[in-house]
């Protein structure tokens, strides 16, 4: 086996793995890369292969960053099998065409009103690019081994952090790989804890939290005094949310903050995403996935005024507080929340909150450091509104929590790899595992390429 790190490197985004065994070429994970702008340059340059030559694609989830590369890769010529989960093919479905979309739409309102330095704007892909990637996807069920070839072997394993998500396992009779995608918690309020991993020959550990610890405070604590502190400036709770497990978990946090009266029932809430709307059907779906009843679901479902229509998402900027607005993207990357940021982050009664990780880049993450002003369509926004973060909502495992799924395992692996970090995060869970399990770690540079059998 070859395996060659085309993403998710000293950065937590463009998540893409080139494995070689024998003359098969197998892509784990087809991510676009966010974030800081030589980061989404990536996008635009040419893969180190030709598309048409990788046999098969596999995704760990369904977040962009994961899988929104997947639309390119099929336009420039892959016409192979893509194998993923069935919760994973239905998030797919909603994200991937939604990802075409806010390109074609940010590229024709940068057209529009002249800011782009491109001449004209162009979109990385089309809705028509993804609907053809979406033709190709194949659901797996988990621990279903999939054969890749007579000798090469694929399975999935929960791992905890959204629906479908997992761990890949491939194995070609001789040499074993695990890619652990993102890595979920073991008590998250949503989701089932990750599978338990007893060995493999190589793999590859996220550390998005490698460096970090989440908060021990109770989350619904925090969230309750943030909106009731809001609420009495009688002002806008305005929370970033990615629309798969985030823009849940917050619903069902509201809901059961309204429930116990540790906030006004009469508070508006609105999920201003019609991704995040129809994710949330599908994670009503698939039940067998998470921890929530059916009537949890529903009520869930009824916390929020769900916006469909731009009209209305429009409508919603001229609107006082109090109110909550549940808007994606989580990073503030793009889509409606942005649109939201420039109407409400210029007035200090108002409050921008993060609930998950912001990569370095994003306006998420030029908020927090504290930001005067963060550019929005072409001009400068200022930014006058109380900016919070509640950590320990995050579909990530933090770096304890990492090491104690590690400690599972009863063998050491060969070599472990760390991925999917920024590079102070990235050494420091290096750094944990080294003293803690004395294990082989390597943190791969971008484009390096590794032959397994050298180990």
């Amino acid at each position: 086996m070859q395996l060659t790190f085309l993403g998710a490197v000293g950065t937590v985004t463009g998540s893409k793995y080139l494995l070689k065994s024998g003359d098969k070429r197998i892509l784990v994970d087809c991510g676009l890369f966010q974030g800081l702008k030589q980061l989404r340059l990536r996008n635009w340059e040419k893969l180190p292969f030709k598309p048409s030559e990788i046999d098969a694609v596999v995704l760990t989830h369904a977040h962009i960053d994961h899988s929104g590369y997947l639309p390119l890769l099929v336009k420039n010529g892959f016409a192979g099998r893509v194998y993923c989960t069935e919760a994973t093919r239905d998030l797919c479905e909603v994200l991937l065409p939604d990802a075409a979309h806010l390109q074609e739409e940010e590229s024709e309102y940068a057209n529009r009103h002249g800011f782009s330095k491109h001449h004209p704007a162009l979109p990385l892909y089309t809705r028509e690019d993804a609907l053809k990637a979406l033709a190709l996807l194949i659901a797996v069920d988990y621990e279903q081994e999939v054969y890749l070839d007579d000798n090469l072997t694929l399975r999935f394993f929960p791992n905890g952090h959204i629906l479908g998500s997992a761990f890949v396992r491939i194995h070609n009779k001789k040499t074993s790989v695990l890619f652990s995608g993102d890595l979920g918690r073991s008590n998250d309020i949503l989701m089932k804890p990750p599978a338990a991993i007893r060995s493999t020959d190589y793999l590859l550990i996220e550390s998005t939290y490698g460096n970090r610890l989440h908060e021990k405070d109770d989350p619904q604590a925090k969230l309750a005094a943030i909106i009731n502190k809001t609420v009495k400036r009688k002002g806008v709770v305005v929370i970033p949310v990615f629309a798969v497990g985030r823009a849940q978990e917050l619903l069902y946090y509201i809901n059961l903050l309204k429930s116990s009266g540790a906030i006004a029932q009469d508070i508006p809430v609105y999920l201003n995403s019609p991704m995040a709307v129809d994710a949330t059907e599908i994670f009503i779906h698939h039940r067998k996935e998470h921890r929530l009843s059916p009537e949890q679901c529903r009520a869930m479902s009824r916390t929020a005024h769900m916006v469909n229509s731009v009209e209305e998402s429009k409508a919603l900027n001229d609107k006082k507080g109090p109110m909550i607005i549940l808007s994606a993207s989580g990073m503030a990357s793009g889509g409606r929340v942005v649109h939201h940021l420039k109407a409400f982050a210029p007035h200090a009664n108002n409050t921008i909150l993060f609930v998950g990780f912001q990569a370095a880049g994003t306006r998420g993450a030029a908020m927090l450091d504290g930001a005067e002003s963060i550019k929005i369509h072409g001009e400068y926004v200022p930014v006058n509104a109380e900016v919070q973060f509640v950590s320990n909502l995050s579909a990530h495992a933090d770096y304890a929590e990492i090491l104690d799924w590690l400690g599972g395992c009863e063998v050491a692996p060969k070599k472990t790899f760390i991925v999917h970090g920024e590079p102070v995060a990235a050494d420091a869970m290096r750094r944990h595992i080294v003293e803690k399990l004395h294990w082989q770690v390597d943190i791969p540079e971008y484009l390096a390429t590794v032959s397994l059998d050298e180990y």
